[in-house]
């Protein structure tokens, strides 16, 4: 058979700056399963085609016109252009199956434009997928998430294709995706791995993976798809150790601060770690992850900030993830604490998300019982700087307000000034003027929307629940967004079914 596996990183890039970070940074962001899925199917003996899309070139000939099937993965934000692909290449015959976390979130609106939905996989699965042993229709499943991670000496076709960059080299920022564990054990109601089971992979694999860089990719960026790095903390570092000093390549996890305690700093320094994301999230919640016990408010920023001070000591980059808007969030508390936060630790880059309802998570049933959530927004706009949900405790022009108090403290002169002071690595600090000019950006959509919200009654009845008519801003936005392919989906076609699945998904055979 032949196949095609399509990864969508990234929207169609619209401005110069777009061109820039896309091809620099989003094309590093390549998922580890897709990859997978072309690997099994060329172990089955199918003819395989991968390619992914991070907003440069013509979405819809990244690959072969005369496909058998086409594996599409994607996140919600740029579902719109897998569904117009995937009409693309129905039209040509081809079967379309759709994965990834788009459709683990909404995969009834998937089945309007997919055969298939699949919401977790396999080998075996795939392998029925592309036979035919599924009718069209379906969402699909395997009985529990696949442990065969291919190594990466099986992936390097597709990570040459991805992450590599003119004539198939190597260039500073290459990251290779691994996987050290799959799952969560932490039950975050907005993460849509929150009813995840948490497992490690076998060490030997991780140990061979790491053997194979070292010999044939010496000194490549390693990033960590882990959705909480290292929770069997010991073992996962054993097998980083084992590495000779001068052979451990850097490398990008996202772990939580309840890991990261004790002397483990060190451990991270002594690997070459690079990077490390822990999620707060909230000062008023969540605070098993953040190891602080019952701590809130201003007790809990300080003692996060202490921690983070030491991962400064040990690590070169920090991000701390915050949710804003949660319905714990109420008053100028919640943005007061993270500004005293950011003061204490200017070298941690906040990034501040707003919450958005993914299908299948807690919050997303909660605000949907309680018609909280704004059903007639297109997908596209289900990220930062867009809201989709009307908060509980804000009204919209109050909680933009608040957004741009954080984000004008957070990429302030000062605060640059700051953050510039605690680093002598110049990457690092380059990246810190880029983000900061991001984040400057940002402020400037928020101010355009909190205009709007002001002067226009009916964009401002929209956010507020009172009107389900999409406004004509968001109307243009998403055309813009979709470029050539708006004329594929109708306006119908881009609002979004929010019906929970019927039933419980298909079980493969296996």
């Amino acid at each position: 058979m032949r196949v095609g596996i399509l990864d969508l990183l990234g929207p169609p890039a619209r401005r110069p700056v777009d061109l820039g970070y896309q091809t620099l940074i989003t094309k590093q962001y390549a998922s580890i399963t897709p990859q997978a899925v072309s690997v099994w199917c060329r172990r089955r003996g199918h003819e395989t085609f991968y390619a992914t899309y991070y907003g440069v070139g013509r979405l819809h000939r990244m690959l072969p016109a005369d496909l058998d099937v086409v594996f599409i993965s994607c996140y919600t934000q740029v579902s719109h252009l897998a569904y117009a692909v995937a009409k693309i290449y129905r039209a040509a015959g081809a079967r379309t199956v759709i994965g990834g976390p788009h459709a683990r979130a909404f995969p009834v609106d998937c089945l309007r434009f997919f055969d298939l939905v699949v919401r977790e996989c396999d080998p075996e699965l795939i392998e029925d997928v592309v036979t035919g042993q599924h009718d069209p229709g379906a969402v699909i499943s395997s009985a529990q998430p696949f442990d065969d991670v291919p190594t990466v000496e099986e992936r390097m076709p597709e990570i040459r294709a991805s992450a590599f960059f003119w004539r198939r080299r190597r260039f500073p920022l290459t990251a290779v995706p691994m996987l050290a564990s799959t799952g969560c054990p932490y039950k975050c109601d907005f993460c849509i791995d929150w009813n995840s089971t948490y497992r490690q992979l076998p060490a030997d694999r991780l140990r061979s993976d790491l053997d194979y860089l070292c010999d044939h990719l010496p000194g490549t960026l390693v990033v960590f798809h882990d959705a909480n790095f290292a929770v069997k903390f010991d073992e996962v570092f054993q097998t980083l150790e084992g590495q000779p000093r001068g052979r451990r390549p850097p490398y990008i996890i996202e772990s939580s601060l309840t890991v990261l305690r004790g002397e483990r700093p060190r451990r991270l320094k002594d690997t070459n770690c690079a990077m490390v994301a822990p999620g707060v999230e909230s000062w008023t919640d969540y605070s098993n992850k953040a190891g602080v016990g019952r701590a809130g408010g201003v007790d809990k920023v300080d003692k996060v900030a202490e921690h983070f001070a030491q991962l400064a000591e040990n690590v070169p980059y920090l991000q701390a993830n915050f949710m804003f808007g949660l319905d714990t969030d109420e008053g100028d508390a919640p943005v007061e604490l993270t500004k005293r936060f950011m003061d204490k630790a200017p070298f941690a880059f906040p990034t501040i998300n707003i919450p958005v309802p993914f299908g299948g998570t807690p919050l997303h049933d909660r605000l949907a019982a309680d018609g909280r959530i704004l059903a007639a927004m297109p997908f596209s706009f289900y990220y930062a700087p867009h809201l989709v949900t009307t908060i509980k405790n804000y009204d919209p022009v109050g909680y933009y307000q608040r957004l741009i108090d954080l984000y004008s403290h957070a990429a302030s002169p000062a605060m640059l000034r700051r953050r510039l002071r605690t680093t002598t690595h110049r990457a690092i600090a380059a990246v810190h003027r880029a983000r900061t000019a991001s984040f400057r950006a940002d402020v400037r959509s928020f101010e355009r929307i909190v205009g709007m919200l002001r002067s226009d009654p009916r964009f401002l009845a929209f956010h507020e629940g009172r009107s389900t008519t999409l406004p004509q801003y968001y109307r243009g936005l998403a055309e813009r967004m979709l470029g050539r392919y708006a004329e594929l989906l109708s306006e119908a076609e881009r609002t979004p079914d929010l019906s929970p699945a019927d039933a419980p998904p298909h079980r493969s055979r296996s």
